[in-house]
């Protein structure tokens, strides 16, 4: 079964975990209520606000490999046809760029 009690949970527990993540590097950050960016004054499909920067937050049990980043390489970039490139890296080291960022604009 897709849907339902669980999943809805998970992906709660996973935007506050990012939202945590990124108060605890100094920055500002806020998750939609219901998981619904309306309640920001945004899309709906704005889950999570860090530094007035969007965010749509996926929780999968899994993702393909290719897409993560392995010891070697800091970032993997994905290009799909007729698309702009995009830029997937740990969370981690998104937010303390960002808050790297916001510091030396201060």
């Amino acid at each position: 079964m897709k849907g339902g009690r669980s999943p809805k949970q998970k992906g709660n527990r996973v935007e506050r975990m990012i939202v945590n993540m990124a108060k605890d590097k100094g920055l500002e950050a806020k998750r939609a209520y219901a998981s619904d960016g309306r309640s920001l004054g945004y899309h709906e499909e704005v889950d999570v606000l860090i530094n007035n920067i969007r965010i749509q937050v996926k929780a999968r049990k899994s993702i393909a490999a290719f897409m993560k980043p392995n010891e070697n390489v800091d970032a993997v970039v994905l290009k799909e046809d007729r698309m702009e490139p995009m830029v997937v890296l740990p969370l981690k080291q998104y937010l303390e760029d960002l808050a790297g960022l916001a510091n030396a604009v201060r």
